[in-house]
């Protein structure tokens, strides 16, 4: 079987889905292999400016996205910037107009409460306009739904769905979800998985052993 070359652009005449991986310019953004966006509304490639929103160099927290996920148009990762503290009598950002109160401009990060980082695991499908908010982690083989604001971590193999997102169902018994973290078939040489296609498309785990 051949399996040509990895691309920014993986369907032919098609520029509205990526390969996410080499678009990416944000030092603080990691995304895996063959993981794929797709935006039918704005060009894909502004993925960084249109979808990842808040992260403040100031603050070092970072995107990570596994391998193989499918994320839909309009999914977006907002960071810890867009949370105005909760500690302060008043929601109103003041550390960050310092000039304006005469603060201190290296107390700017006070304004808003710092979260962590987002991460999101390998096979993990994210609906359209789903939101994913800072210091959330999504596991493996995970499905968010249509429009989910995800506010707390995602169990692996866990469909998720609604504001804020609540477990819904999990995608196959305790023990196929354990084989398959235990395989970890996208960490697989491409090969391997070419050759396991059938098995993995029609759900066949014991094959992948």
């Amino acid at each position: 079987m051949t399996i040509p070359e990895k691309k920014i652009y993986p369907r032919t005449g098609d520029r509205q889905t990526i390969y996410l991986k080499d678009v990416i310019t944000n030092p603080d953004i990691t995304v895996g292999d063959y993981t794929m966006y797709n935006d039918f509304t704005k060009d894909p490639i502004l993925f960084e400016k249109n979808n990842v929103l808040y992260q403040y160099p100031i603050n070092h927290d970072r995107l990570v996205i596994g391998k193989f996920c499918s994320i839909a148009c309009g999914a977006r990762f907002l960071f810890n910037s867009a949370n105005h503290t909760m500690r302060s009598l008043s929601t109103y950002p003041f550390p960050l107009f310092f000039e304006e109160w005469g603060l201190d401009s290296k107390d700017v990060t006070a304004a808003w409460d710092n979260k962590g980082d987002i991460v999101v695991g390998n096979d993990v499908w994210i609906g359209y306009e789903a939101v994913v908010l800072a210091g959330v982690t999504i596991g493996d083989g995970a499905v968010i739904g249509t429009r989910a604001v995800v506010t707390k971590d995602v169990p692996p193999y866990t469909i998720v769905g609604g504001v804020p997102a609540q477990p819904i169902k999990k995608r196959f018994p305790d023990k196929a979800v354990a084989d398959l973290l235990e395989i970890r078939w996208w960490d697989w040489p491409r090969e391997k998985i070419a050759r396991n296609l059938t098995a993995i498309q029609e759900g066949r785990t014991g094959e992948l052993k």
